[in-house]
């Protein structure tokens, strides 16, 4: 029999219903025949590895922790719905570039299957909980206190406080990690195993965001809490210190992730002032300087270089009566240590000079430090503080301004700032991801940075469409919404770039009345869910909604495939059967076609099951049992509702 799903049955969601699927999948020794969880077992081991249980630990609490896990773990409660007028446009249809519309968290569940360890750097510019930036805690969802406490696993007192300030437009500390966790939740499952995550935050939740952050991605996963001077003059608003910076935390998602340096700025670049047959260099002396610089300190690293001002060859070994000896001596005329140990030394001999010191009459080494080495151009490593003009907002307000003629946003991000943030962490190929686009800056750092380097860099932004105020200059200019002014950004710095690489809209929308509905009893007036009644779009927004869940990704077209007179959608090896009036004529192309088409390879089928009747349900089952392809695909089939 084919397999049948109601999918996004969020009736039987518990707040750990995915980290006891990776238990199961790894340790079903841990579990007995009726799904308990056996302790001991674990507890074993844990112990066989020569690690103990501890029944103490440190760790974040706050109210609507257990919500924060159901609400991670609960299906998306929206439809994903397709821009065709904006993806058909030759700008966009072949586009790797998403902008989708909606509330962040839905997004991110819809993009989970599809883009699951596919991202390789988020950035993020959450709510800073100021009390002024407008964060407060705003939830739809309509649990009872009795649905909560089952689903949450916890008492029905705790799930009275939780409703009572998840309905109450809340921006505690609490609210805010209730907000932030199921997101960074999600997100941490997108990104690759080598995969970094940037996220800008003030005083205001920085020390909750950084314990949230350790418990998520795990505190040996810290990598930097950077701060960024973001106004150098300092903010007047400040009733006794004057603010002049914010953080941004950085999290790797495992130790595999590798950092590559930013470029070097004018005063840097202005170092390499020498030049040879390499090209141009800087000197960085070969004797050890700041800490662990005395001969005690490293032992090893002291040692007797010769050299031999005739000749200009340097030696570890005394092969002339004038080779000179130089040895690495402190400015006070303490024994030092070099850099190199002596086989680094014979290594990179080549790179050595030597220079006459007149203030100390004797002879020092140097290193030849090349501007563009083995076919890289030199960068330097990213510092944990951000201290230059272009990093702050008056920096993006102004770059923003070149775009639009008023202003529209306040104090947007840099795009100096997520450029190098960009450089340091990504390739030319990888995909980045920011779910606060707000003015776009990510998208158009992306861009700017593929148009400066050549690169093929994607991204995907999401923004919820929140209202402007009626009275702010973007309203007034016609930007009705925040997503309309991160739309217009990329729109307008993709024209000024000369960027050719458009992108595609995509947006989350309500399911249809009653789709998702869980009637435990059927009365004389109850209105059973019709699928068979949906229109053309709202099929064409199913079809998007299950492809994503279905791992395709959103920009890879479905092609159409005739059977007979029968349509049907394929991509990413599904074949969808979508539409009614499926036949044994269609079912007969389709086995037709599985033989004869060598690009034809689907593994699952499809059906949406309220429009395929079912004895053809039955006569395609049965079909696929008695069928021997050619190809020997293994077929699933799959009833949908």
């Amino acid at each position: 029999m084919p397999k049948k799903e109601k999918l996004y049955d969020n009736t039987h969601s518990t707040s750990n219903s995915t980290q006891l699927a990776m238990l199961k999948k790894h340790f079903p020794n841990c579990f007995d025949k009726e799904g308990n969880f056996m302790s001991h077992k674990m507890e074993e081991i844990v112990g066989d590895a020569g690690l103990e249980l501890s029944k103490e630990s440190y760790s974040l609490n706050w109210l609507g922790k257990s919500y924060a896990r159901l609400l991670a773990n609960e299906n998306p409660r929206t439809l994903l719905k397709e821009d065709k007028e904006h993806n058909a446009k030759d700008a966009h249809k072949k586009s790797e570039n998403l902008l989708i519309k909606g509330d962040n968290l839905e997004v991110l569940k819809h993009l989970s299957n599809a883009y699951s360890e596919s991202i390789k750097m988020i950035y993020i510019d959450p709510p800073y909980n100021t009390g002024g930036d407008g964060f407060v805690y705003n939830d739809d969802r309509k649990f009872t206190v009795g649905e909560l406490s089952r689903l949450a696993g916890i008492d029905e007192d705790e799930a009275g406080r939780i409703l009572e300030f998840t309905s109450s437009k809340s921006n505690s500390h609490s609210a805010w990690l209730t907000f932030m966790y199921p997101r960074l939740y999600v997100a941490r499952e997108l990104l690759r195993e080598d995969g970094v995550i940037f996220i800008s935050i003030d005083d205001n939740e920085v020390s909750q965001l950084k314990l949230l952050c350790d418990e998520v991605f795990g505190e040996e996963n810290f990598i930097s809490q950077m701060s960024i001077v973001n106004n150098i003059a300092g903010r007047s608003d400040s009733k006794d210190i004057a603010l002049a910076h914010e953080y941004a935390l950085i999290y790797q998602k495992t130790d595999t992730y590798t950092s590559y340096g930013i470029d070097l700025n004018e005063k840097q670049l202005s170092e390499y002032r020498f030049e040879a047959k390499n090209g141009k260099y800087r000197k960085q002396g070969l004797r050890k300087r700041g800490s662990n610089s005395r001969r005690e300190d490293r032992p090893n690293m002291y040692y007797s270089i010769f050299f031999n001002e005739k000749t200009k060859k340097i030696s570890l070994e005394k092969k002339l009566d004038n080779d000179i000896e130089i040895l690495p001596r402190l400015s006070n005329g303490d024994d030092g240590c070099w850099r190199w140990g002596k086989d680094t030394f014979l290594q990179k001999i080549h790179f050595l000079e030597v220079s006459f010191v007149k203030k100390r009459e004797e002879y020092d080494l140097n290193e030849k430090v090349y501007l563009n080495q083995d076919g890289d151009t030199k960068r330097t490593k990213l510092k944990s503080y951000l201290f230059d003009s272009k990093y702050t907002s008056d920096t993006g307000t102004k770059i923003l301004g070149e775009i639009f003629p008023t202003k529209i946003f306040t104090s947007p991000k840099s795009l100096h700032m997520i450029k190098d943030f960009l450089i340091n962490s990504t390739k030319n190929n990888d995909l980045i991801l920011d779910f606060f686009a707000g003015s776009g800056t990510t998208a158009h750092a992306v861009m700017a940075l593929n148009a400066e380097d050549g690169g093929n860099r994607k991204f995907i932004t999401v923004q919820i469409p929140e209202k402007t105020d009626e009275k702010s200059e973007a309203y007034k200019a016609g930007y009705n919404t925040i997503f309309d002014i991160t739309k217009a950004r990329i729109e307008k710095a993709s024209e000024k770039l000369g960027d050719k690489s458009g992108f595609k809209i995509f947006e989350t929308t309500p399911v249809f009345e009653g789709y998702m509905d869980d009637i435990a009893e059927l009365g004389d007036n109850t209105q059973l869910f019709n699928g068979s009644d949906l229109s053309e779009e709202e099929l064409e927004t199913l079809l998007v909604t299950w492809k994503a869940y279905d791992s395709a990704k959103l920009t890879e077209p479905l092609e159409e495939v005739m059977l007979g007179d029968y349509t049907a959608q394929y991509g990413a090896n599904t074949l969808y059967f979508m539409q009614q009036g499926f036949s044994t004529e269609a079912l007969k192309a389709l086995m037709a076609k599985l033989d004869e088409e060598k690009t034809f390879e689907p593994s699952k089928l499809v059906l949406f099951g309220y429009n395929f009747e079912s004895k053809y349900q039955r006569e395609l089952s049965e079909a696929l049992k008695v069928y021997t392809n050619k190809k020997e695909i293994d077929l699933e089939m799959v009833v949908r509702y």
